[in-house]
């Protein structure tokens, strides 16, 4: 049997379950996950491999009007994997306004990329309105094949892999068979502290935090880690630390809890936090927490 492998894109709206579904599909939490939107800052590639096939998801930020320049970057990220995938998943739900964003729908209808299209979170919805989703998807993405699914209650994801292979090109692998990610070790610590400030602080915060790992040691049976955390005000500051440093400490703690699942190895970790006055809008600061500056 020909050896099949190509890049499987996951585009959509924030909050529609890109992550939850990218992670099914992977096996491996590789995104994090929140309720919060923009959770998704980066594209972060997962990579699923078989003896006859190869294929890379991309999990991307949620689609958006950029107001400031990290969002532009965010959105680059969008644009890229609109042209350089072998097959598109655009992910929906039954919660969402259909016409959001209409000039992507466009430009997925004009890619000439083969569409499959999920219709997240069934189980918060009547079977009635399902197919009535399904008949207006239909035409607003005619090129599209369409399923309905419920990626919390992993219902209807395995039929997903079964789509996408039969829709990948002939090719050889781009990645070693052994490797689940794109991403360094680094990323990922990076990646579980910002979810735990998602998580645990409210309003304008998080929005305005990126985590830089300053030291990554991999000792015999122990990962020292030192991690900045960047915020854009010094009452922000105020904010992520917290009377006598108990919102940090919370952070640490649980932030430690998933590096140590993640690594599987017992884990020393230091959090710092300082003020990176506007960092969201210097190119400087982007290029140094990884967004692609063009």
């Amino acid at each position: 049997m020909a050896h099949k492998s190509g890049f499987v894109n996951i585009i959509g709206n924030p909050n529609v379950g890109k992550s939850t579904i990218m992670n099914a599909l992977v096996g491996e939490k590789i995104s994090i996950i929140t309720s919060k939107m923009q959770t998704t800052r980066h594209r972060i590639k997962g990579i699923v491999s078989g003896d006859d096939f190869q294929i890379v998801y991309s999990d991307t930020p949620g689609i958006l009007k950029p107001n400031y320049k990290l969002q532009e970057e965010m959105m680059k990220f969008v644009d890229t994997a609109l042209t350089d995938a072998d097959v598109i998943l655009y992910v929906t739900d039954v919660v969402e306004t259909v016409n959001k964003n209409p000039e992507y729908i466009e430009k997925i209808n004009k890619s000439g990329v083969p569409v499959i299209l999920l219709i997240n979170k069934i189980d918060l919805s009547e079977q009635q309105k399902v197919l009535e989703l399904v008949k207006t998807w239909k035409e607003l993405l005619p090129c599209a094949e369409i399923l309905t699914i419920s990626a919390t209650e992993k219902f209807n994801i395995a039929p997903i892999f079964d789509m996408i292979l039969e829709k990948l090109p002939e090719g050889p692998a781009y990645f070693p068979k052994d490797e689940l990610t794109d991403r360094n070790e680094r990323f990922f610590v990076q990646e579980i502290i910002r979810e735990k400030i998602l998580l645990y602080y409210q309003k304008e915060v998080p929005y305005s935090v990126e985590i830089e790992v300053e030291s990554f040691k991999d000792e015999e049976k122990l990962l020292r880690i030192q991690a900045v955390i960047h915020v854009n005000r010094e009452t922000q500051k105020g904010i992520i630390i917290g009377h006598q440093g108990k919102a940090i400490k919370k952070v640490g703690t649980e932030a430690r809890k998933d590096i140590e699942e993640f690594f599987e190895k017992k884990v020393f970790l230091e959090l710092f936090v300082k003020v990176n006055k506007d960092w969201r809008e210097e190119e400087r600061s982007l290029r140094n927490f990884g967004y692609e500056m063009q």
